[in-house]
């Protein structure tokens, strides 16, 4: 894969997601991605996208401040 921002090659990589929504912070472990080589811009592929959505609508419904969740564990 081809990095967007920079054009070199993305290799697969896992990284961390945090998401700051001001009163709450979800941290994502062991997420799949593509990372640059050049440049490490982190690229996200769709159904990875959309299990972080539903991570992130789940933990809002459970009002905590922080929530730490293992990709690995929680993927479908």
């Amino acid at each position: 894969m081809k990095c967007p921002r920079c054009g070199c090659n993305a290799v697969k990589s896992k990284t961390t997601s945090v998401t700051d929504l001001g009163d709450m912070l979800i941290i994502v472990r062991n997420v799949p991605c593509y990372e640059c080589e050049h440049c490490n811009e982190i690229i996200y592929i769709g159904d990875v996208i959309a299990n972080l959505e539903k991570f992130i609508e789940a933990a809002k419904e459970l009002r905590q401040e922080i929530s730490v969740i293992d990709y690995k564990k929680n993927a479908a």
